[in-house]
């Protein structure tokens, strides 16, 4: 290759020299910080995980470990934008004998890793449950971004790009994000609940029911906290309306909870919206499914939040299932059945709509999936989504899923 130079005169290469030079003490400064930065990080995360027996307790440990530690940690993952550890990380990693040990899993949890909100504090079942709303961006998973201007959020249409550390059951994607064991063999067959005698078979309820959408302008809400409306005419409950309709109209009986139970008390929500479900079972045996209706809250590392758009359908936000386990330790042995069922929605829902749903993500806790084994809590757009949005992927997916259970063999 041949470099042409272009002449200049002795002024212009004077200036060039000095702001050489100047670039050059910057960049002596700026490895200076980093190398005390590191060294920080380094000494903070062997004092954090030396109590832990393996490397997803020692990343448990490193998240739990104080706000520095978690600072210094996005930091030196440049704001969590890539799957993969900087240099700087892999040497920090290498120098902590666990981490070094896990490097790998803890960069594959780290990249799939959701951001929690302050946990519920309620006492019984509610305080053994992991939030299950917010989402942190965390790698480029999308199929584009689209400028929406409705109601002025970026969307987004996320996707699964490679099945490396997902577990595949035909076209439905598994995000195993508890400590129970899952590989596909054990989802085959067919799932266990089934539609009962006549009367109610499907319960709709919603734990978190003032979850809320972004509207339009001219079109707000009065809000009861951020993201959150005791208004059912703007939040989850209204979904909760479209979706009964839609499967009353199937030929289903369905029976809709439009309390709000995390109102006005945000705390123990889980402990309420249990006891409303064995009201309703004892009530109603002939009850087998109960769906938990929620939305979901996705931003990246800066805090900026998306909405998610139906690939198939720009006007239907995409859908999420969140199966509990037995991970946490308490008792769930046929979790798996719930979310063999969520893998019968989703692949009638793919036929049609292969990106309506995301893939399933399976938490440590039960989120009171344990009453029946037709148990499923769905997302429902997030909070950057608007409620039309929420309200055309509900009701596709309320037609999918009342195919789904009606046409079982």
């Amino acid at each position: 290759m041949q470099a042409v130079y272009r002449g200049a005169s002795a002024h212009r290469m004077r200036a060039r020299g000095e702001v050489m030079m100047q670039k050059n003490r910057t960049r002596r400064a700026a490895r200076t910080f980093c190398s005390l930065s590191l060294a920080a990080a380094t000494l903070w995360g062997v004092s954090v995980t030396a109590p832990a027996q393996d490397a997803r307790s020692a990343l448990r440990a490193l998240r739990q470990g104080g706000e520095l530690g978690v600072m210094l940690l996005k930091w030196e993952r440049g704001g969590a934008e890539t799957d993969t550890f900087s240099a700087p990380v892999s040497l920090a990693l290498r120098m902590t004998p666990l981490l070094r040990e896990g490097e790998e899993s803890i960069a594959q949890a780290w990249s799939a890793e959701l951001e929690q909100p302050p946990a519920d504090s309620g006492s019984g079942e509610d305080a053994a449950q992991d939030d299950e709303e917010g989402t942190v961006l965390s790698q480029p998973v999308t199929t584009g971004e689209l400028k929406v201007t409705e109601n002025g959020v970026t969307a987004r249409t996320l996707r699964p790009s490679d099945p490396s550390g997902y577990t595949v059951c035909g076209n439905v994607y598994i995000n195993n994000g508890s400590d129970a064991a899952l590989d596909a063999s054990m989802l085959s067959g067919d799932y266990a609940a089934k539609l009962g005698a006549e009367g109610p078979q499907v319960l709709i309820i919603h734990t978190h029911g003032s979850e809320s959408y972004t509207m339009p302008a001219g079109s707000e809400y009065e809000a009861s906290d951020t993201f959150r409306t005791t208004d059912t005419r703007c939040n989850v409950v209204r979904i909760g309306d479209e979706m009964a309709q839609v499967m009353s109209e199937a030929g289903l009986g369905v029976v809709h909870d439009r309390t709000l139970h995390d109102y006005p008390s945000y705390s123990g929500s889980y402990d309420r919206s249990l006891k409303a479900i064995e009201d309703y079972l004892a009530e109603y045996p002939t009850i087998s499914f109960v769906l938990d209706v929620h939305r979901d809250a996705v931003q990246d590392a800066n805090g900026n939040q998306f909405k998610l758009l139906c690939g198939e359908d720009k006007n239907a936000a995409q859908l999420e299932f969140v199966i509990g386990s037995n991970g946490g330790g308490l008792s769930h042995d046929l979790w798996r059945e719930n979310l063999k069922l969520a893998c019968a929605v989703q692949e009638t829902l793919y036929q049609d709509y292969p990106t309506l749903m995301r893939p399933i993500t399976v938490r440590n806790s039960r989120y009171n999936q344990f009453k029946t084994t037709g148990s499923l809590l769905v997302e429902v757009g997030t909070a950057g989504n608007s409620l039309e949005e929420a309200v055309n992927g509900a009701r596709l997916f309320a037609a999918g899923f009342a195919e789904t259970i009606q046409n079982k063999g």
